[in-house]
């Protein structure tokens, strides 16, 4: 069988044959998931994803007058540029690449905003992927979108010439679909309602949670009291908030019933409040769902994606990943870059997304805490700015 598999799937394999015994180890007790995840949904009391603006528990006194927060700040861009010590976010330059890149074994890339808009790649990634592969680099692939099975996501990255095998892919529906296995072990029938997609239900159903809630679900009836009286599934022990174009007012109301009920769990996917597409076009993300369930159940959610460690521990116990040679590429400072600094990775901003150099210049500025965590080590304008470090 090994024959016949890819070079990046050879790969995957051999680097995971091992570390798939570890998952004895991972959430051998429940309760350290459930903290893991927990840790995740508080990151943004803090002014991780989906803070609410100036909503900073850490801050120490009124917010400093924000800054330009449009394009590359001339005096940030400078100072990196010329390489200062007190300056983290540093453009990385050709040179500053090959050095980075000899103490490296792994980059973990998220995906929209950084590899592909949309449907569209970035110009000159996909070469850069192969060039990384090609020094014998390990790529893995962390994304928050859940609307996608891991397969899904391995054939988009063969689709748009970057390679990359289902192994590789750490997406929050898989993810989840491993939090619930171990939070609703020991349940007769595990089950949940799932304000998510078909992907999200799949990843759910292939480890033995069976799904309810997936697809358009219009009011039934013309009263609160009709939509109250609206049936509910019996055992449902988990209510799982990922993105769902179908979100209704009647699942809203059907999740904070089943929310009312004890011991059923909240469950998000992530909290990004808008996803990046083509053309600078974005459309509102998984975190506007989120906070909507959260603000009618008065409930918070246990977070799964970034910036929560709890999918950092999923990556990391399927890769064995030392964090001190690995690093993190994204585009979102909230999630991505947060992430990085949380678990101790080296971290690049791709300047493609959501995220801009006055972003940073703003949370350097800032006298919170939490927001000066999410300051790059290095930027790029795109992931292709790499390539020359990997030529010759």
């Amino acid at each position: 069988m090994a024959a016949r598999l890819s070079a990046p799937e050879r790969d995957c394999w051999r680097w995971a044959s091992a570390s798939l015994r570890r998952w004895g180890r991972i959430g051998a007790d429940a309760v350290q998931w459930a903290a893991r995840a927990r840790r995740g949904a508080n990151e943004r009391a803090g002014g991780g994803a989906g803070a609410t603006a100036g909503g900073c528990k850490e801050r120490a006194a009124a917010t400093a007058e924000a800054g330009d927060s449009g394009g590359q700040p001339a005096a940030m861009a400078a100072a990196a540029a010329a390489g200062s010590d007190d300056a983290r976010c540093v453009r990385l330059s050709a040179e500053r690449a090959r050095a980075l890149l000899a103490d490296v074994d792994t980059l973990l890339f998220d995906c929209d905003g950084v590899l592909w808009r949309g449907e569209t790649a970035v110009p000159g990634a996909p070469e850069a992927l192969t060039a990384l592969r090609a020094r014998g680099k390990r790529l893995g692939f962390i994304t928050n979108n859940s609307s996608k099975t891991r397969e899904a996501y391995a054939e988009k990255l063969q689709r748009l010439g970057f390679g990359g095998a289902r192994l590789e892919v750490f997406g929050t529906a898989y993810c989840t679909a491993l939090y619930l296995r171990r939070r609703l072990a020991g349940a007769p029938g595990p089950k949940a309602y799932v304000l998510g997609g078909e992907a999200l239900a799949a990843e759910l159903r292939a480890v033995g949670v069976a799904c309810v809630g997936v697809g358009p679900e219009p009011l039934q009836g013309d009263s609160p009291s009709a939509w109250l009286n609206a049936p509910l599934e019996p055992g449902v022990g988990a209510v799982v908030v990922g993105f769902d174009p179908h979100f209704s007012y009647m699942k809203l109301t059907k999740a904070v019933r089943y929310l009312q009920q004890p011991g059923c769990l909240l469950v998000g996917t992530n909290m990004d409040n808008r996803l990046p597409l083509e053309n600078g076009c974005f459309i509102a993300g998984t975190g506007c769902l989120v906070r909507a369930v959260e603000m009618a159940a008065q409930r918070q959610a246990d977070i799964i994606g970034k910036p929560s460690r709890f999918i950092f521990d999923c990556v990391s116990q399927e890769y064995g990943i030392n964090p001190e040679r690995t690093v993190m590429v994204g585009d979102r400072l909230d999630t991505d870059i947060l992430l990085g600094v949380t678990c101790g990775l080296k971290t690049i901003l791709t300047l493609t997304g959501v995220s801009t150099l006055g972003d940073v210049k703003s949370n350097r500025e800032s006298d919170c805490m939490s927001k000066k965590r999410m300051v790059p080590d290095f930027y790029v304008d795109s992931i292709a700015d790499l390539l020359p470090a990997l030529q010759g």
